[in-house]
């Protein structure tokens, strides 16, 4: 499988950290070999994935947007075989799809409980099981979910957010164990604060605050990360499974 072009699905593929991951994968430089066809799964913009098809996309690569709900199972099914389909098969999957709604556990509403877990945790089993079947089949695959330090440390008033992300480390862990026999490894990154939309909205005294708990002094890129995601995905990984790189400027040493 490491002569052969890989082809990969990324969910929330349109900005920030997943954007960044689609680009690095569609890279000549990655997953050790000259290049990857790419399919991304978003759910809103359909004018960020026309974007990203026409700036990434090239002759040698296929870029190819499909607009999903993440938390809907048949909806990861459906996507999956269709990006099957066009690609040829899926070799690697990176669930990335994740949202916030952030608040007090005292004054958190079940609606916003609900639809964090949904979006962040259901999603990683929905498109994991998607895929499972096919990477077993051709005993191999390589499968990245994007969690956080919060999962790891907690953080106040995402009690929801915290929940969703260490239950991918969980999850992470647990379909490792399942699958590392048919050649197929399932790892976790962790990332810090990183300059996203969602970490553009702090003020400046909250971005001081954060800035203290973090050695390094600055926030981390999307390109911090999936270049973690890209080595995940290499030959050079091969030997690497069920485990949590945390991308944190140092934050959770």
């Amino acid at each position: 499988m490491q002569s052969k072009n890989k082809r990969a699905i990324v969910t929330g593929g349109t900005r920030g950290i997943g954007k960044a991951i689609v680009k690095e994968l569609a890279s000549k430089s990655c997953c050790g070999v000259l290049f990857s066809d790419v399919a991304f799964i978003y759910n809103s913009c359909d004018e960020c994935a026309a974007e990203i098809e026409k700036e990434i996309g090239s002759l040698d690569t296929k870029i190819i947007g499909f607009k999903a709900d993440a938390t809907s199972l048949e909806d990861a099914q459906e996507t999956v075989n269709a990006a099957i389909e066009k690609l040829g098969g899926v070799d690697i999957l990176i669930n990335n799809a994740g949202i916030t709604r952030d608040n007090l556990l005292l004054r958190m509403s079940e609606k916003e409980w609900d639809d964090v877990i949904n979006v962040n945790l259901k999603s990683v089993f929905n498109y994991t099981k998607a895929v499972i079947k096919h990477m077993v089949s051709q005993r191999y695959g390589r499968i990245v979910n994007i969690a956080s330090v919060v999962g790891l440390i907690g953080n106040a008033g995402q009690a929801n957010y915290a929940a969703s992300k260490a239950g991918i480390i969980g999850f992470t862990k647990s379909v490792a164990r399942e699958v590392a026999s048919r050649n197929i490894t399932v790892n976790c990154v962790a990332p810090g604060f990183i300059e996203t939309d969602m970490t553009r909205n702090l003020n400046d005294k909250q971005r001081e605050l954060l800035l203290q708990n973090i050695p390094m002094k600055r926030m981390g890129n999307p390109e911090d990360i999936a270049r973690v995601v890209g080595f995940l995905c290499s030959p050079d990984a091969d030997y690497i499974t069920g485990q949590v790189i945390a991308v944190d400027g140092g934050m959770t040493m």
